[in-house]
């Protein structure tokens, strides 16, 4: 009824104060009603009502299923009104395993998959509750936490539930309400027990501590945390951050070098058949160029294959695409904006979260203690009454049969209570046997050192933290890493390195036989094949240098003005034609030449070195050139040319000269740099160097006489300082003053 003269009554109010007022109540409606959780129990009101609901209903874990129908029903007809799709779509989420780290609700029949087909209708499907369910609601008759009427006051619910399982972490949530958010993640209930165990023990323990013991979310589609431990912990510590969580898959090999790369789990809350088509996109768009095929063979596992383009792909640079373009690797967020016991919400850090938790409990602990002492107290008041009325019989019986008030008689007579008086005109005839009287004597005995335990515990604070500790270890026991449902599924991974996906790789790997000509024409014929007479080049050309290599190689060359060029071996002509002039490719000096061929080898080095005998040794990573005018590494002086780069392999290097003096010396003797003139490798007073050779000591010196290999092992002769003259070298040495 409204106020009398308040009928027609118009207030006029600014229309910004108007739609403030009427906003802030729907922004707080939305937030303490309907978005965010609570901090003691994890549960928004709709969750928690539907958990009550199928406990009125009977619907245990040891019990048998019921309609979800008859559920939602109840739901929406006594606690939460609002639509039937809205509450039947929460229940569904609480019963699937894939999207609930531990599921407070069991369904049976069709409540979706991970592909993310929708439920079956709720006139389909039935439930239960799940022991889960049953820990986080035990305790509610015994008045552990405050009741408040429902929506139209014909019954009473839960402000919150007593909460033995540690609902908000270990399920975690997610909510949008008006101005803000939640986002919390699960974890392992077995990590998280250990965690309040700790927290119990040391109270001024700090959040790293805490992440010792929950060392992070842990969801229940599997896959791998890769985050590194700084940025959990920063996460842990301010309650707001994220978790990057990849999918885990594994290469398979089949035959004949071949593999297929297994995806065996999705990151969390993923779908696996958008997932699929997603990829499937992005291969006919060809943004996948290591990829082949995609397909599922998914059936009760998580089951997807990969085929590579190529059996020369590294799997690793497949899978270093996928995450940057797909959801294998997602970033999961973390925003623990949930409602203290005052219903206020705040952003709380993980310590704060579980001691809100552990405060719950010690408040429910103390709510059950003081009713079951209360129930104790009120029993043993019954019992002194049975007592004396077993003591006093043939009076009772009396008093029953004669006086018209019995219950004020008793009372007056043996100075009784109305609840003894009331107990004592209750009781049943069988009950008078003598058995009775020592039944009561026993029960007396057993609740009296109940209640004297149970004021003990009352006053003892630290007997209290530690039944909250014995309750959490059989929380762990029950639900932790020694079950199947408690083992950690999400693994730990390390946080990824920068993959750098090199232009090789999307390069399909093929032997060549890379060929320059003597004019400077360069080509690559299919296969590993020795240059022979059956080469066709331009007419006045002939053959020069040849390499082995791969498709996916780069090939080095350099020239006689000290300078490196890099070639990419896939982009050289192939086919049956004399190929193109190298000069087109790179940015060759008309008057420079090209004096050596060499399939580059990153952790090799190389011994370059000048027409005058100068050299250094160089890191063939260093003359990798990025750009057509390639890159100088050898200075040389007028006159001279850079004439020699061969591979470093060895301990011991051989110099001869034009003068046909031979020097042999430690190869330690020359430094590595990455660019200059160089030391002096032999001393010249006419002419500059003939060849040069890297060699193992060992081994000796070995070079070409006619058709055959000569090899001199006693070197003392030749053995000296760098930088000598040398002498004549030995009887058969070539005239031509080449070791090849």
């Amino acid at each position: 009824m409204s106020e009398p003269g308040t009928v027609g009554h118009i207030r006029e109010t600014p229309l910004t104060e108007a739609l403030g007022e009427r906003y802030l109540a729907y922004a707080m409606s939305t937030i303490v009603s309907r978005s965010l959780p609570d901090v003691r129990d994890g549960l928004k009101p709709v969750h928690r009502r539907l958990l009550y609901a199928m406990r009125e209903l009977k619907l245990d874990p040891e019990g048998g299923f019921k309609k979800c129908a008859r559920v939602v029903g109840d739901v929406i007809g006594k606690f939460h009104p609002h639509g039937e799709t809205a509450v039947y779509d929460s229940m569904v989420r609480l019963a699937q395993d894939f999207a609930v780290r531990y599921p407070l609700v069991e369904g049976q029949g069709n409540f979706g998959n991970i592909d993310g087909d929708n439920a079956a209708a709720m006139r389909y499907t039935e439930a239960k509750l799940t022991a889960a369910a049953a820990a986080l609601m035990e305790g509610l008759d015994e008045n552990a936490v405050d009741f408040r009427p429902t929506y139209d006051g014909s019954e009473d619910e839960p402000v919150v539930m007593p909460a033995a399982f540690p609902n908000l972490l270990a399920n975690g949530a997610a909510g949008i309400a008006v101005g803000m958010a939640t986002s919390i993640p699960p974890h392992n209930v077995g990590e998280i027990c250990a965690a309040l165990s700790h927290l119990i023990a040391n109270p001024d323990c700090d959040v790293d501590a805490l992440v010792e013991h929950m060392p992070g979310p842990d969801f229940p589609t599997g896959g791998v945390l890769v985050e590194t431990r700084e940025s959990i912990l920063e996460s842990y510590r301010n309650g707001r951050g994220s978790f990057r969580v990849r999918c885990k898959w594994d290469a398979e090999r089949l035959s004949h070098g071949l593999y297929q790369i297994v995806i065996r789990e999705i990151p969390y809350q993923v779908q696996k058949s958008k997932l699929i088509e997603k990829i499937a996109d992005l291969l006919n768009d060809k943004k996948l160029p290591l990829l082949a095929d995609i397909r599922d063979e998914s059936a009760e596992d998580v089951r997807i294959i990969l085929e590579p383009r190529s059996r020369s792909v590294d799997p690793d640079h497949v899978m270093e695409q996928l995450f940057r373009q797909t959801d294998l690797e997602v970033r999961i967020p973390l925003n623990m904006n949930v409602l203290d016991r005052d219903a206020v919400p705040k952003v709380m850090t993980l310590k704060e979260v579980l001691r809100a938790f552990l405060d719950h409990r010690m408040e429910v602990l103390e709510r059950r203690s003081r009713h079951r002492l209360d129930k104790i107290n009120r029993r043993l008041e019954i019992l002194a009454g049975y007592l004396i009325a077993f003591l006093n019989l043939d009076e009772v019986i009396r008093i029953i049969r004669e006086e018209d008030e019995p219950k004020a008689a008793l009372i007056a007579r043996f100075a009784l209570t109305e609840t003894q008086a009331e107990a004592i005109l209750n009781m049943r005839l069988r009950s008078l046997r003598k058995l009775e009287e020592m039944e009561i004597r026993k029960e007396d005995a057993a609740l009296t050192a109940e209640r004297d335990r149970l004021v003990g515990l009352l006053a003892d604070p630290t007997g209290r933290w530690a039944a909250i500790a014995d309750e959490i270890a059989g929380i762990a026991r029950q639900f932790g890493g020694d079950t199947d449902l408690g083992r950690r599924r999400t693994e730990i991974g390390d946080a990824p390195s920068a993959v750098i996906v090199p232009i090789e790789a999307f390069v399909e790997r093929e032997a060549i036989t890379v060929i320059l000509s003597e004019k400077g024409w360069v080509r690559a014929a299919r296969g590993h094949t020795d240059p022979g007479d059956d080469l066709k080049f331009k007419e006045g050309d002939s053959f020069k240098l040849a390499v082995k290599a791969e498709t996916t190689d780069k090939i080095l060359l350099f020239s006689t003005d000290g300078r490196f060029y890099t070639l990419a071996a896939d982009k050289l002509p192939r086919g049956r034609g004399h190929g193109e002039p190298v000069r087109l490719m790179v940015d060759l000096a008309n008057d420079a030449d090209v004096i050596a061929l060499l399939v580059h080898r990153p952790d090799r080095k190389l011994l370059v070195a000048s027409s005058a005998g100068r050299g250094f040794v160089v890191e063939e990573n260093e003359v990798l050139a990025q750009t057509r005018a390639g890159k100088m590494v050898l200075n040389v002086d007028s006159g001279e040319r850079a004439a020699f780069c061969l591979p470093f392999d060895g301990d011991a290097v051989a110099v001869i000269g034009q003068n046909r003096k031979l020097l042999v010396f430690g190869a330690n003797e020359i430094p590595v740099m990455s660019r200059g003139r160089g030391v002096i490798l032999q001393k010249y007073r006419d002419g500059g160097a003939a060849d040069i050779k890297v060699f193992t000591l060992a081994d000796g010196l070995s070079w070409q006489s006619g058709e055959r290999q000569r090899t001199e092992r006693d070197l003392t002769a030749w053995l000296g300082k760098r930088a000598s003259v040398g002498r004549l070298p030995p009887t058969g040495f070539p005239r031509s003053n080449r070791f090849t």
